[in-house]
């Protein structure tokens, strides 16, 4: 393992806000690190330090001299110009050879329509004998193999594609400057769910280190081996996936909830003693005195941990039983190739969870518009049912205004909301969505990403609804906002209507799923959620080749089966050894006892203290051996599903 990052007591401050307080983090060549903490806590400051796009106020970054950083920044850029290419974008993040290979095409192009023109002819040679010396084609080819594997047409204008196309291309431009640290700021933002699944798949076959922020839990547990958090400053590190995270945070909070007691309570008995005066003021004294004056310091510096956000639904009166009733519903626009949506009918009913799924740019936000009869179908009807209130969550943002403070934006100018038939104070309401009282008098301009979709939440629970209708709300949101909404979701007795590309949140809230899937416009109904849909889907590709003609049946070729002799040689399973059954029934326990040592040490690591109490070399070994125990407990599993499958 190599050290390819260290950061030692690194401080940054906004005004009187400390994001980082004397943070230290190293970070080593073979780690998957996800990074956690509240929106707002500095997340994204962090990696653009790592990145040299930020200087902290003081402390240390130190970088391994044969460190390469590639940087996915959270919003995407806007391209130079409008005919931006695919491949330029890619290429630009090798300057100057980026440079010289796109003047190489363009100047090539334009031999091919003035193929006389000696000076071009110059011009290429030149170029050609430029790149080769910075070995450039070896950057072409890496280029285009990224592109390839990202299914990326590098002839396309950069500009024309998509919020989740750009983020694409942008991650094989990081790809294709060869990086061994590869930092990632909520890369699966408005990606669909393949393009998801595409990322993942090139993140395994990475070979370098990764620090990635994501509110998407399946692609952390999957993407991660390492998981830090930044709370109140502070960096705390765990040794584990994201999937033990959760519980390896409830432990370390519990033991600083412990010594805050302890401290607590040896504050409380040195003020009671210094209150007897007399015996503080002995000389044998000024020690204890001055332990004291220390003790109110530390009590002074210390940071409580940031409450949690509360979410409460603004419904106000039930919609009829019948909220949506859809029949033989068509839409085209006019001219285009394909429908968008073809023959559906679907009945919603109050209390349904409908979660929408599909790929990027397929019509989901069409479909929602076709549902709530703010889009006029080609053909078929859609009757809306009683007493319908629809509250709007857009994933663009676009109802806030970014010049107008928080306070503004949710309240509009008012001191007084309605919230469930009761007046609540703006401010009081946005301190339950965890937004200061300094923040609230802010413009929404200065909020992180997260910040600002929780402010949407906030914003669209005033609005008394009994249908609401989430546009991806999940982007951005940090992990216990992210549950939080959950749970409201699942506890709202309204209708739902979602959108969204996370896994789990859909899996979490949705009773039923509509799929764009098949050909152009199907959209196919299911009961469930993410996992149900994938449980319950046709294979498109089988039951395409099931209408073919069966000609098998014809006279002159004869239908052809195996024997079923063949067939059950085929699917007969061997029978164990007694050696490897032996094996096989004793695994199971070795598993248990692995992941038992292993939960312990990494309970063990999680405690600040530990690393206060020990040495460097009792610190490394722990370390080793918990890297012993996963690589052990991997072959584990792996030998138990080899001996599993013969079974």
């Amino acid at each position: 393992m190599t050290t390819l990052l260290t950061l030692k007591a690194l401080s940054l401050a906004y005004g009187d806000t400390p994001l980082l307080r004397e943070a230290d983090l190293v970070v080593q060549s073979n780690e998957r690190i996800g990074i956690m903490g509240l929106n707002g806590a500095g997340k994204s400051t962090l990696l653009k330090i790592i990145a040299g796009l930020k200087k902290a106020d003081s402390g240390e970054r130190n970088l391994n001299q044969e460190t390469r950083i590639a940087y996915l920044p959270q919003e995407v850029p806007a391209p130079s110009s409008d005919e931006t290419t695919v491949f330029d974008v890619v290429a630009a993040g090798s300057d100057p050879v980026g440079s010289l290979l796109h003047a190489f095409h363009e100047t090539s192009d334009a031999l091919v329509e003035a193929p006389e023109d000696e000076s071009l002819l110059a011009k290429l040679n030149t170029l050609q004998s430029q790149i080769e010396q910075h070995d450039g084609w070896r950057l072409e080819s890496n280029i285009k193999e990224h592109l390839t594997r990202l299914s990326l047409d590098g002839d396309a204008r950069f500009s024309a594609l998509s919020g989740g196309l750009k983020r694409r291309v942008l991650l094989a431009k990081a790809l294709a400057t060869e990086p061994n640290l590869l930092l990632l700021d909520e890369p699966t933002n408005h990606l669909d769910i393949p393009s998801i699944e595409l990322l993942e798949n090139t993140l395994s076959q990475f070979n370098g280190a990764i620090m990635v922020i994501s509110h998407d839990r399946r692609f952390l547990a999957a993407a991660t081996n390492r998981i830090i958090e930044i709370d109140r400053g502070k960096i705390y590190s765990y040794k584990a996936g994201f999937t033990k995270y959760p519980e390896l945070r409830e432990a370390r909070l519990n033991e600083e909830e412990r010594q805050r007691a302890l401290f607590d309570k040896k504050l409380a008995q040195e003020e009671a003693w210094i209150r007897q005066g007399i015996k503080a003021r002995r000389t044998r004294n000024e020690g204890r005195v001055r332990a004291l004056e220390a003790l109110r310091e530390e009590k002074k510096a210390q940071i409580k941990q940031v409450g949690r956000a509360t979410l409460q639904t603004n419904e106000n009166s039930r919609s009829g039983k019948r909220v949506i009733e859809a029949k033989n519903l068509c839409f085209g626009y006019p001219n285009a190739n394909h429908p968008i949506v073809k023959d559906l009918s679907i009945s919603i009913l109050r209390g349904d969870k409908l979660a929408i799924l599909g790929p990027n740019g397929v019509g989901k936000t069409t479909l929602i518009n076709l549902l709530l009869a703010q889009l006029k179908p080609t053909s078929g009807n859609v009757k809306l049912g009683t007493n319908c209130e629809v509250a709007y969550f857009d994933q663009l943002r676009a109802t806030l205004d970014p010049d107008k403070s928080l306070r503004d934006n949710v309240a509009g100018g008012s001191d007084k909301i309605m919230i469930n038939g009761q007046e609540r104070h703006v401010i009081s309401y946005l301190q339950d969505f965890l937004f200061s009282s300094k923040k609230i008098h802010a413009p929404v301009g200065i909020l992180s990403g997260g910040e600002r979709n929780r402010l949407m939440l906030a914003k669209m629970m005033t609005q008394p609804a009994n249908v609401m209708v989430l546009d991806e709300p999940t982007n951005d949101l940090d992990l216990e906002t992210l549950e939080l909404l959950e749970s409201m979701l699942v506890n709202f007795t309204g209708t739902l209507i979602l959108v969204s590309h996370d896994r789990d949140f859909v899996d979490a809230v949705a009773t039923d799923t509509l799929v764009f899937e098949g050909e152009s416009g199907c959209v196919n109904h299911y009961v469930g959620g993410y996992n149900d849909w994938l449980r319950q889907k046709p294979d498109f590709t089988a039951s395409a080749a099931s209408t073919k003609p069966e000609t098998s049946s014809t006279p002159d070729k004869p239908a052809t089966s195996k024997p079923a002799s063949e067939k059950d040689s085929l699917t007969k399973k061997r029978k164990l050894s007694y050696k490897d059954q032996r094996e096989l029934d004793i695994l199971p326990e070795k598993i248990e006892e692995t992941e038992t040592a292993i939960s312990e040490l990494e309970t063990q690591l999680a405690n600040p203290t530990f690393f206060q109490d020990s040495s460097q070399q009792e610190i490394s070994e722990a370390t080793k051996t918990l890297d012993e125990l996963n690589q052990t407990l991997a072959t584990l599993y792996e030998r138990w599903e080899v001996l599993d499958e013969q079974t």
